[in-house]
C-alpha cells in the first residue's frame, strides 16, 4: 500500500506554532507584552511576511492581541469568535427551516442542570446573597415592566460564581450572546414577566434548600419559555 505523504505546513503555519511555543517557553500570561515583529523574525528565523501572517491568524483566535501604537500582547481568552460563528450558522438554519438553535438551548440546559447540582454540593460554602439581590431586582422589574435582558443574564452569572470556574461564565455568556443576536428572528416572548421571575425564583429557592431534584426540575422549567418560542419557528 502506497503511503501518501502529508503536506508540509506552510511557513506561516510553522511561525504560528513557534510563536505559541515562545509564549509557553517564556511563561507569558494574558496581557504580557510580546517581542516586536522584528525581534520575532530574528529569534524564530522567519520572514516578515510569514510572521505577519502568523500574527494575524493568532490575533483572529485571540492568542495574540495587537494594539496599534502600543505593541503586541498575549491575548485574553474570549469566545467572541465562537459566538459570531454560532449566531451566523444558526441564522442560516433558521432561514432554511432546520432551526438548529434548539440544539444550543439543549446544551445550555444540560450544562445548567449539572451546575446547580455542583452548587448544592458546596453547601454553606456557597455565598448566594448576591443572587438574592439580583432576584429582588428581577421581581421588582416584573411588577412594573419587562425583565431586562441584563438582569436575566446577571442572575445566571452570579448564581454560579461560587463554583470558582471562570469558564462557566464564559460559556454561559457565549450561549446568551448567540441567543441575544438572534432575538429579532425568534418573535416576541409569550411568557408574562411574573412567570419568568417565578421560574428564576424556583431555581434560587431550590438551591438554597439544597434540593437537587427540585433544582434540576426548576432549570428544565426555566427553559420551557425558550422552547415554546423556538417551537413556533419552522423546522
Amino acid at each position: 500500500m502506497t503511503t501518501v505523504p502529508r503536506p508540509r505546513p506552510s511557513r506561516a503555519a510553522e511561525a504560528q506554532e513557534s510563536v505559541k511555543e515562545l509564549i509557553l517557553r517564556r511563561g507569558l500570561m494574558a496581557g504580557d507584552p510580546l517581542p516586536t515583529e522584528s525581534e520575532l523574525m530574528e529569534e524564530l528565523r522567519v520572514s516578515r511576511n510569514s510572521i505577519r501572517e502568523a500574527l494575524k491568524a493568532l490575533q483572529a483566535v485571540g492568542i495574540v492581541d495587537i494594539r496599534h501604537g502600543f505593541g503586541m500582547f498575549v491575548g485574553r481568552m474570549s469566545l467572541a469568535g465562537l459566538v459570531d460563528e454560532l449566531a451566523f450558522h444558526s441564522r442560516i438554519t433558521l432561514q432554511d427551516g432546520r432551526n438548529h438553535l434548539r440544539y444550543l438551548i439543549e446544551i445550555r440546559e444540560i450544562l445548567e442542570s449539572g451546575l446547580v447540582q455542583r452548587l448544592i454540593d458546596l453547601g454553606p460554602e456557597a455565598d448566594l446573597s448576591p443572587v438574592g439581590d439580583v432576584m429582588a431586582r428581577m421581581e421588582a422589574q416584573a411588577q412594573v415592566e419587562e425583565i431586562s435582558p441584563e438582569t436575566d443574564r446577571l442572575f445566571h452569572d452570579v448564581l454560579y460564581r461560587p463554583l470558582g470556574n471562570p469558564l462557566v461564565s464564559q460559556l454561559l455568556g457565549a450561549f446568551w450572546d448567540v441567543y441575544h443576536q438572534l432575538r429579532e428572528h425568534l418573535g416576541a416572548p409569550d411568557e408574562p414577566p411574573a412567570d419568568v421571575a417565578r421560574r428564576h425564583r424556583d431555581i434560587y429557592d431550590a438551591v438554597l434548600a439544597g434540593d437537587r431534584a427540585a433544582a434540576v426540575a426548576a432549570v428544565h422549567a426555566h427553559f420551557d419559555g425558550v422552547r415554546n418560542r423556538l417551537a413556533r419557528l419552522p423546522g
